[in-house]
């Protein structure tokens, strides 16, 4: 749902229900989303296998409704070659590059602060563990 409309088309806001670009911050803010996201902007160009084995623990389930959502929306492609097994590789598209600085220092930022979190956590699991 547009909030408001524009000169130069409507504006939207994820705080609004309804909104578009709420369901887009749910899709790219999960995590395999920006794990593939990540891994395609690092290191280009990949097929199904090389991703499922940088990404551990993802399921071959998981890895296909991500990829199929993350193309879907647009942030990659998927070429198919006409071979015998068939050769498909994925990559970011011109939309997906723009997202790989926000996805990079997201990323950075949980690296950097995970142990503070991890305290936090275990002082608010404390806390509640006491209270029940």
């Amino acid at each position: 749902m547009a909030s408001a409309q524009s000169v130069t088309g409507p504006t939207f806001d994820p705080y609004e229900r309804g909104c578009p670009s709420r369901d887009l911050l749910d899709q790219i803010g999960s995590k395999w989303a920006v794990l593939v996201l990540g891994e395609l902007g690092r290191n280009g160009t990949s097929r199904f296998g090389q991703l499922r084995q940088a990404l551990a623990g993802v399921s071959e389930k998981m890895l296909t409704q991500t990829l199929r959502t993350l193309e879907r929306d647009g942030l990659i492609s998927r070429t198919v070659y006409p071979e015998v097994p068939p050769h498909v590789e994925y990559e970011l598209t011109a939309l997906g590059q723009t997202l790989r600085e926000p996805l990079k220092a997201l990323t950075e930022w949980s690296v950097t602060h995970i142990e503070e979190v991890i305290t936090a956590r275990e002082e608010y699991d404390g806390r509640t563990e006491r209270t029940r």
